[in-house]
C-alpha cells in the first residue's frame, strides 16, 4: 500500500497535490465520479464544479489520506444521494475490476505451482468472494433503495412512498467488516504456504490484498461512522412528522 505524508487536506490546496502526494487518491475521485486532470484547480473548485459537499469529500479523502481525526457528522440528507451513488461505485470497482484480478493472480500461482495447497487458496477465496457478493447485493438491492426511499420521502414532505418496512438498525446487525478473512489469506501465503518459483506473482497478490483490505477498511468506516448516523437522523426526521 503506497504510504503517504498523512497529510490532512484542506479545501484550498490543489487538488493535483494531494494527488501527487497519494496516487491511490486516483480512486477516491472514481468513486465520486471525478475525472482527470485536474490542472490547478482547488479541491473546492473541483468540489463546486462536481456539485459535491467539501467537508463530505474532505473527510473521505483525509480517511483515504491515513489521517485520524475527530470530525462533527453534520451532514444532512442533501449528501445522501453522493454518500450513496460513491458507494455503488466502490462496489462495481470491487465485483467488476478488483476482485476478478485476484482471482486471475491466484489462478496464475495454482498453474505455476499445481499442488492441492494452492488448489484449496482458490477455493477459499472464491467462498470468500460469494460472501462478499451476498453483501454488496443487499446493500444494493435492500439498503440502498430503502436510503433513496427515504430521501424521496423527505423531498416530497412525506408523501406516501411504497415499500416493505425497514430501519437501518437492522442495516447495523446485518452489516460486518467483509475484509475480516482476507487476514487468513495474508497470513497463509506470508507464514505458510510452500511453493517454489512464484515470488513475483506471490508479491502481485499481496499487494493486491493489502490494497484491497485498505479500500474495504475505508468502506466500512465510511459506512458506520456517515452513512448509517445519517440514515438514522432521517428516519428520526420522518417518525416526528408523524
Amino acid at each position: 500500500m503506497y504510504q503517504t505524508e498523512n497529510l490532512h487536506l484542506t479545501s484550498d490546496m490543489k487538488i493535483s497535490d494531494v494527488i501527487l502526494n497519494n496516487p491511490y487518491l486516483i480512486l477516491l475521485l472514481e468513486h465520486f465520479g471525478i475525472d482527470v486532470p485536474l490542472q490547478d484547480k482547488s479541491v473546492n473548485d473541483v468540489c463546486l464544479e462536481n456539485k459535491i459537499n467539501t467537508e463530505l469529500f474532505l473527510t473521505f479523502a483525509n480517511l483515504y489520506n491515513g489521517v485520524q481525526y475527530n470530525f462533527k457528522n453534520t451532514f444532512t440528507y442533501l449528501e445522501v444521494l453522493t454518500v450513496v451513488n460513491y458507494l455503488k461505485n466502490s462496489h462495481k470497482y470491487y465485483s467488476e475490476e478488483i476482485y476478478p484480478n485476484i482471482l486471475s493472480i491466484i489462478q496464475q500461482m495454482n498453474s505455476v505451482n499445481n499442488m492441492k495447497e494452492m488448489a484449496l487458496v482458490e477455493k477459499f477465496f472464491n467462498e470468500y468472494f460469494s460472501e462478499v457478493i451476498e453483501h454488496l447485493n443487499y446493500e444494493n438491492n435492500t439498503v440502498f433503495p430503502y436510503i433513496l426511499g427515504l430521501y424521496e420521502r423527505i423531498i416530497n414532505q412525506d408523501k406516501a412512498v411504497g415499500g416493505k418496512q425497514y430501519s437501518v438498525s437492522e442495516y447495523q446487525e446485518h452489516h460486518n467488516d467483509i475484509e475480516e478473512k482476507l487476514n487468513d489469506l495474508k497470513n497463509l501465503l506470508v507464514k505458510y504456504l510452500p511453493m517454489k518459483n512464484d515470488q513475483p506473482i506471490r508479491r502481485k497478490l499481496l499487494f493486491s490484498l493489502f490494497e484491497l483490505e485498505y479500500d474495504l477498511n475505508i468502506h466500512s468506516r465510511i459506512e458506520n461512522l456517515i452513512l448509517i448516523p445519517l440514515v438514522a437522523k432521517m428516519e428520526l426526521h420522518l417518525k416526528q412528522k408523524k
